[in-house]
């Protein structure tokens, strides 16, 4: 038998989040961000077995992020970076707000933080899976080939020329306009 749990989190609460956020990450000053990284990798692994779905769909999205700063092609730079990186240090201390080995709810403040701060992040989140999908789209039309700026750059141009003739056209259907002349 299920049984489903909803609460709603209140502007005192959520800057209460924001404080123990403020605190991990003064905390975790002293890493680096390979521990950083490693701490949130290791967080994810070890809690995937045992745990409720909603916490493991939330750790999927903690994979996200960890990706998005190792992602070489991806280049994440400079203040996106810092808030990559300030994010994930709340998640390399297992005896955080609630500590992680007390059964059934030690992940509960984890799971609630990943939410916030993807909900921060989305921007940043979307615009890394469009270029993960357009990565994988041109992997898949050049092999093994590497993509390079120029090639980017290219394929998009190719891509919004097409769109902007495909929109004129529609607009047209039947109609002369004034580019005929041309």
């Amino acid at each position: 038998m299920a049984f489903e749990v909803k609460f709603e989190l209140k502007d005192s609460d959520l800057a209460h989040f924001r404080e123990v956020m403020k605190k991990a990450i003064d905390g975790a000053s002293h890493l680096s961000e390979e521990d950083i990284l490693a701490k949130a990798k290791e967080l994810s692994a070890s809690v995937q077995a045992d745990v409720p779905e909603f916490v493991a769909d939330r750790l999927r999205k903690l994979e996200v992020l960890v990706t998005m700063v190792e992602d070489a092609q991806w280049k994440l730079d400079g203040e996106e970076r810092a808030n990559v990186l300030s994010a994930l240090a709340y998640f390399s201390d297992p005896e955080d707000l609630v500590p992680d080995h007390i059964p059934a709810l030690g992940f509960l403040d984890d799971a609630i933080m990943i939410e916030l701060v993807v909900e921060d992040l989305q921007d940043d989140i979307e615009a890394f899976e469009e270029f993960c999908a357009y990565r994988e789209r041109e992997q898949g039309r050049a092999g093994d080939k590497e993509i390079t700026t120029e090639d980017w750059l290219d394929s998009k141009r190719r891509e919004l020329h097409s769109r902007m003739r495909n929109r004129r056209s529609s607009r047209r259907s039947g109609r002369s306009g004034f580019r005929s002349i041309f």
